[in-house]
């Protein structure tokens, strides 16, 4: 596979939340706000890729009988120096996602990458699929927020428009409810399957004689395919 493929997977073909349905508790919980979305998307992804890489490292030494309590024990570090570090530096972010933040050491993306890929994998390329499963993430979350936030809100980014433009509808609460979150989620997911069926859509056959399944009984007739 190449280091593109590997990339690049992640984010559609393979989105962690939108195709495979990983993370759907911090997906629905966090995304009220894009801000908080993309915040929550941003320190899984430095989580995945640093555990990623840890975990590629020393995947000859790490025994097959405990791996999974190592793979927990790497990733409960990076997931407590991101902490201390949004604790520091952007506590009103800490605040906002609270015990989610803590939650990323059992999160089924990161585990599941763990397990499937960097085990498996040299440290270039389980560095790549985990940078690229966060930024699939990290879209997911900023996508499901952007649009809970416009309709439940009326704002985006912490941008009000009714400020910006003068007017706007009145907020739609039910958005930033857990039901709302379920429905904007499915939602996203069909637009998502919707891509990726016209994606993988074949081309229709050629018509005419290229396309004829009978082009060879032509050929040997007199005139070839224009007397067929």
């Amino acid at each position: 596979m190449s280091n593109f493929k590997t990339f690049s997977k992640g984010i559609l073909e393979e989105n962690p939340v939108l195709v495979m349905l990983l993370g759907t508790c911090p997906t629905l919980a966090t995304t009220t706000l894009a801000s908080t979305g993309v915040g929550m998307g941003l320190a899984t992804t430095f989580v995945l890729v640093c555990s990623n890489i840890v975990i590629s490292m020393l995947k000859r030494v790490i025994p097959k009988e405990v791996r999974l309590p190592c793979f927990i024990v790497v990733i409960a570090g990076f997931v407590t120096f991101v902490s201390f570090i949004l604790q520091a530096y952007i506590p009103d972010l800490y605040d906002s996602l609270g015990i989610f933040l803590s939650l990323i050491v059992v999160n089924c993306i990161i585990l599941g990458r763990a397990e499937m890929f960097a085990s498996k994998n040299k440290v270039g390329a389980s560095a790549l699929d985990g940078l690229g499963m966060g930024l699939g993430f990290t879209l997911a979350l900023f996508v499901i927020g952007s649009c809970r936030e416009i309709l439940g809100f009326g704002s985006w980014l912490g941008i009000s428009f009714e400020d910006l433009l003068g007017f706007w509808p009145e907020p739609m609460l039910f958005f930033i409810t857990p039901a709302g979150g379920f429905f904007v989620f499915g939602v996203v997911i069909a637009v998502v399957n919707l891509i990726m069926r016209a994606k993988n859509r074949k081309p229709k056959e050629k018509i005419g004689c290229e396309g004829c399944p009978h082009k060879a009984e032509c050929t040997k007739q007199e005139g070839g395919c224009d007397a067929c």
